[in-house]
């Protein structure tokens, strides 16, 4: 599905370039013509040489509406196509059992290359150098984080790691044991729980300098991840005292078209293939909505498909 929206991008852009093919432009208009045409054969599968004299002779207010009708029909096409599939959105007991099947071959999924190329592995970086005294990481998954933590004086002291997954959990133990954290005497403690319900009950109000999170907040849908946020912002210490919330989330595009698409497939897409998560979420919008958390610094990554979050509790 990304690489439809994609290749539909591709086009728009393509033909919105063409020059006018005189003098020692006309090279440039041929190359670029091919290219073009040669995506429009992959989009529809057919012969196109009629569009490509059609684009080659008209103005360019008539290649953008070539192009946006591409686009259009494209998603139109594949919105189509995902709400012929659609499902319920998952619940936490459904999420629960999901991830456990995941948590095997998670790391394949949001690790790895992909996640390298996209800046991910950068923003983790970045982001949770600045994590420092008892830290909460909720939706620890199989644990993509904890190389990217410092430990010792300044850094973290305990790590309280909390997952809806038995499975996920399982990973993360596996995770703390290859990379030795045990031996470098950090307190780890594991707790299976919904983090949109549970943390203030489990473990008390204005308990830790540092809540972490990385893209958890899409899997518990709009309403649970504003629940979410008044959990966190319960158990996580005042900004005063050294309190702070380090997220990265996926987030609604900064690019428009890419930000329409994201809001035509999102919930579809969720159901069918994205293991639960939302895609198109505005999450500086409900970090602001949040009693008492205040948004310090966000940074968009990949146009804006997701976000890192610094925040602190007023």
């Amino acid at each position: 599905v990304p690489l439809i929206c994609i290749l539909s991008l591709l086009v728009a852009s393509e033909t919105s370039s063409f020059v006018p093919s005189t003098s020692s432009a006309h090279r440039h208009e041929v190359k670029r013509r091919t290219t073009t045409t040669s995506l429009l054969h992959h989009v529809d599968g057919g012969d196109n040489e009629e569009e490509e004299v059609f684009i080659r002779n008209s103005s360019p207010s008539s290649r953008r509406i070539v192009a946006q009708g591409i686009v259009s029909s494209t998603l139109a096409l594949v919105t189509t196509t995902l709400l012929s599939q659609a499902s319920n959105a998952i619940t936490p007991e459904q999420a629960s059992q999901s991830y456990d099947i995941y948590a095997p071959t998670y790391n394949e999924l949001d690790g790895g290359k992909a996640a390298s190329a996209l800046g991910i592995d950068d923003a983790r970086s970045s982001l949770l150098k600045l994590a420092r005294g008892h830290v909460l990481e909720i939706g620890v998954g199989t644990g993509l984080n904890l190389d990217s933590y410092s430990f010792g004086d300044g850094g973290v002291t305990s790590l309280t790691l909390v997952d809806i997954s038995e499975g996920m959990l399982s990973q993360a133990k596996l995770r703390i044991q290859q990379l030795g954290l045990l031996e470098k005497k950090v307190d780890v403690n594991f707790v299976k729980a919904d983090a949109t319900s549970e943390l203030v009950e489990l473990f008390g109000r204005s308990k830790f300098d540092t809540v972490v999170d990385t893209f958890s907040l899409c899997v518990m849908g709009n309403a649970g991840a504003r629940k979410c946020l008044e959990e966190v912002t319960g158990v996580v210490k005042e900004g005063k005292d050294g309190g702070q919330v380090l997220l990265i989330e996926n987030t609604r595009a900064t690019n428009p078209l890419l930000g329409y698409y994201q809001d035509l497939t999102a919930s579809t897409a969720a159901d069918v293939g994205g293991k639960g998560c939302l895609y198109n979420q505005n999450v500086g919008e409900m970090i602001q909505q949040t009693n008492g958390l205040k948004l310090v610094k966000e940074e968009a990554f990949a146009a804006g498909l997701f976000r890192s979050f610094v925040c602190e509790k007023i």
